[in-house]
């Protein structure tokens, strides 16, 4: 089977431990933890970790070392060591623009504003890779978006976000095992539960 990547963004730092921003840390930790693996210092700006036996698959889990803004390097870097397509590169990022905790996968697209993304397109020289978007939005003040994306999950939202968390690791997991469209229709498979429980 071929080689996953699953490239999550967040800024280094115990500072930005918990912050919005670095959400796409906190679900790759999490798939770390859940499944026995652990990070190590890559050969470049990244900590990276994978296993070749687990899901029946080859994949590495990557965090850039670089802020969130400088994503593309740690991401050009990668490809430049492995051989991997596009389309099994999943890149895991915060999303201002989504409700809280409510899940978004695409198949390529432009960078939604998000900086990271933009970085890592600019580097790669394209947008045919697909991305899984984590909500972390709410309404702002006008020019307090920098400081909201730095800021920490209260206890609530908390409790919302670490429900949410183990989602998208299932959904990293179906992507190792079956592509994008496994990812898919596991979210599509979720999206209706949750549709049949607000219906009860």
């Amino acid at each position: 089977m071929s080689l996953k990547i699953i490239f999550g963004l967040g800024n280094p730092g115990k500072q930005y431990e918990g912050t919005r921003h670095n959400i796409g840390f906190e679900i790759l930790n999490k798939f770390a933890e859940k499944n026995n693996l652990t990070f190590s210092e890559g050969k470049g700006e990244y900590y990276i970790a994978g296993s070749e036996d687990l899901f029946a698959s080859s994949f590495f889990l990557v965090k850039p070392t670089t802020y969130v803004n400088l994503s593309g390097v740690a991401a050009y870097e990668i490809f430049d060591r492995f051989d991997v397509e596009p389309e099994n590169f999943l890149v895991v990022i915060d999303d201002l623009n989504l409700p809280l905790g409510k899940i978004r996968i695409r198949q390529r697209g432009g960078d939604g504003g998000h900086n990271g993304l933009f970085s890592i397109i600019n580097s790669l020289e394209t947008d045919f890779f697909p991305r899984l978007r984590f909500g972390i939005g709410k309404e702002i003040e006008e020019g307090k978006m920098a400081d909201f994306v730095l800021s920490k999950f209260d206890e609530d939202e908390r409790k919302i976000i670490d429900e949410k968390i183990e989602d998208a690791v299932e959904l990293i997991e179906a992507f190792i095992k079956d592509g994008y469209e496994g990812m898919a229709n596991l979210l599509s498979l979720k999206n209706q539960k949750t549709h049949k429980e607000l219906q009860a």
